[in-house]
């Protein structure tokens, strides 16, 4: 039996996933973090993408989350996601959509186009993409 850890990813609003994992890897601030029993206490901030979750029965799970908190205990995982969706309930088609809706706002040149605003949502909408072709490829 593998060494494991308690395991809660959360949002807004819903738990969508609280069980023993061995091990769990999430978009960081400053890259990829790989998180497993014994981890190093540890507080950062999420981006947009993937968290990549091998449950007690080693099957894998795949949760999108659009940003949000991660948190390291010597006992316990947690992700305070603002969004938090399983993979296969992502569809891809809205996320071609959001994705083409956030390049046509950053090209056009108009003076009044909230740019940061476009391109975070353009962020979200490649992370959900990304999300899906991980999910697709396991």
């Amino acid at each position: 039996m593998a060494i494991t850890v308690h395991c809660d990813i959360v949002s807004a609003e819903q738990e969508i996933f609280s069980g023993s994992v061995e091990s769990l890897v999430a978009a960081g601030s400053y890259g990829d973090l790989g998180i497993m029993p014994g981890h190093a206490p540890l507080l950062t901030t999420l981006q947009p993408g993937p968290v990549r979750v091998i449950k007690q029965n080693g099957q894998e799970e795949v949760i999108f989350v659009s940003g949000g908190f991660l948190e390291v205990q010597p006992h316990r995982v947690t992700v305070l996601a603002d969004t938090a969706v399983r993979a296969n309930d992502l569809d891809e088609a809205s996320a071609l959509e959001a994705k083409k809706h956030a390049e046509d706002l950053l090209n056009q040149q108009h003076s009044d186009i909230d740019y940061s605003r476009a391109a975070a949502e353009l962020a979200e909408a490649v992370a959900r993409l990304r999300t899906i072709q991980q999910y697709r490829s396991k």
